[in-house]
């Protein structure tokens, strides 16, 4: 049985998405709709918006995250063979417009907000204008994407500020919702400020740094702690954290102390200590005493286990005396906030300006922009969403990035996303930055546009 194994361990049926049918994550009724689209050859150009819904109590704003993504996605979307054999199978669709899918191609125009840009409900962060079936077809996936990635950037944004200027590492790999969803928070926590991942793929196709430590396993696989600890500072000498929390988080860092001292004599130094569970503050308290009355003022204190930014807030408030925070499953499933309410919806087509008029969901109609207003001092006053044709003081925010099917701008770095996003945080009024209590943003409606609201309100639709 030494042969070498050819075959996948998993093979892509078994959950992955691949490149070949990427174009089918779609809502069915994206299809079908498509369809009678192109039977009743009502193929015009329209325009639709992306923006999310309302606000929790838990959140003050909102984080921008995904647009890369729906970029490469536009850009190279069509349909394989093997996808519209499979849509044939399901003997729903004219065969006229599976031929039409052969040779689709988004071919639309997109403005957008900047990827980390700070915004709130109701604000266009993307604009699609294109032929009606590409718009809808692309649906599906511009939500999947924008509202995923959001939900987690404004949740890891509001870590960020909890932990003031403490490094902080997504450990959410293992709770996220799957591995492309691991992938993507490793990412859009990253572009907020997190200061690296415990994901290793995200390391390899982001370029994200990677952290580690150890596991309660790795410890209790040795006869005792202290030779669990030895081990592994042997092993790695420059990057050493301890866990000290298996069994008694006092006694572990003791063991630490006497592990540390050991490398000293040999020219190294331990790196830091995790705890994970208990009473993080107390323990915290007690293991930096014992690390500084040993002269082990360097070693850093990393606290991990089932952390958010309630909980960190508080650690810190209290005078807890740790350097990093390892935050999983609270932030890579937005667990307070776990789904954006970020919505597609038709603004203008032929005719006109559309408007939606259901109980709770009006929508704005027509071709808008979104302009910010700033202090002298360069904080953020109040938004405005205005129809584009007219004049209002401010800094724009939804910028052309795709022309007829093809990305007109440079696609910014994550570094580069990082760096803006870093900007317009210290311009966030200071009652928006709160964790603990909610403060609404003015979001003014332009005269122009609150006129057009009025007059489609009364004209029979």
């Amino acid at each position: 049985m030494d042969r070498q194994r050819e075959e996948p361990m998993v093979k892509p049926e078994f959950g992955y998405v691949t490149p070949e049918n990427i174009c089918l994550l779609t809502d069915l009724y994206e299809l079908t709709m498509a369809d009678s689209y192109y039977r009743r050859n009502k193929n015009q150009r329209v325009v639709f918006d992306l923006f999310v819904r309302g606000m929790p109590p838990c959140r003050n704003f909102y984080v921008f995250a995904g647009l890369e993504q729906v970029l490469y996605f536009l850009e190279n979307l069509k349909f394989s063979y093997d996808a519209i054999d499979y849509l044939r199978s399901l003997n729903l669709f004219s065969d006229e417009f599976l031929r039409f899918l052969k040779d689709f191609r988004f071919t639309g125009d997109v403005y957008a907000m900047e990827e980390g840009e700070i915004f709130f409900p109701n604000e266009p962060v993307v604009r699609i204008e294109a032929p009606l079936i590409e718009a809808q077809i692309v649906e599906t996936f511009l939500l999947n994407t924008v509202n995923f990635q959001s939900a987690i950037a404004s949740k890891a944004a509001r870590v960020i500020i909890a932990a003031k200027g403490k490094g902080c590492v997504d450990f959410s790999p293992r709770r996220d919702h799957g591995a492309d969803a691991a992938l993507k928070v490793a990412r859009a926590s990253y572009i907020v400020g997190f200061m690296g991942t415990s994901c290793v793929v995200a390391g390899k196709v982001y370029g994200i740094p990677v952290f580690g430590t150890m596991a309660h396993s790795y410890v209790m696989s040795f006869p005792s702690e202290i030779e669990a600890f030895r081990a592994f500072v042997e092993d790695f000498p420059n990057n050493s954290v301890l866990l000290i929390d298996t069994y008694d988080t006092i006694e572990g860092a003791k063991n630490a102390i006497k592990v540390a001292k050991e490398m000293e004599k040999r020219g190294r130094r331990l790196r830091g200590v995790r705890i994970d569970s208990g009473d993080l503050l107390t323990e915290a308290k007690e293991v930096r005493r014992l690390l500084d009355e040993n002269g082990l003022g360097y070693v850093k204190i990393f606290l991990s286990g089932d952390l958010n930014e309630y909980k960190i807030h508080d650690l810190l408030e209290k005078g807890a005396p740790c350097d990093f925070f390892g935050v999983g499953t609270e932030m890579g499933v937005s667990k307070d906030a776990p789904a954006l309410g970020g919505v597609y919806k038709l603004a203008q087509d032929e005719t006109g300006p559309r408007i939606k008029l259901s109980k709770g969901k009006v929508t704005l109609p027509g071709i808008k922009q979104v302009y910010r207003i700033f202090s002298p001092e360069g904080t953020m006053v109040k938004d405005v969403i205005a129809l584009e044709e007219e004049k209002i003081k401010g800094i724009p925010l939804l910028k052309k990035v795709m022309e007829s099917g093809k990305v007109i701008t440079s696609v910014p770095s994550l570094e580069e996303i990082r760096e803006s996003f870093s900007q317009r945080l210290s311009s966030l009024p200071e009652p928006l930055k709160s964790i603990t209590k909610h403060h609404d943003y003015k979001v003014d409606l332009s005269q122009g546009l609150s006129e057009l609201i009025e007059k489609l309100k009364h004209s029979p639709h």
